[in-house]
């Protein structure tokens, strides 16, 4: 079996990654050392609200551009 099916192409923050298909996009923020809470999202060109997270489920050649929250004084 070829596994290259069982995975997807997207770019984050203009660099490839792989995950793998049908991964849910709060999973992929852990995959990569993400905290799902302190970080906003860019989906294909549009700002993503958190409550669609968890039924997003990432397909090849999407691109996601993801913002950390700093808190500071």
């Amino acid at each position: 079996m070829d596994s290259s099916i069982d995975a997807i192409a997207l770019q984050v923050n203009g660099e490839s990654k792989t995950c793998p298909l049908g991964t849910k996009l709060p999973e992929f923020l852990i995959q990569v050392g993400l905290n799902p809470q302190l970080i906003a999202i860019e989906y294909n060109g549009e700002i993503l609200a958190r409550p669609l997270w968890e039924s997003t489920a990432l397909q090849a050649n999407d691109r996601l551009e993801i913002v950390t929250i700093v808190g500071g004084g």
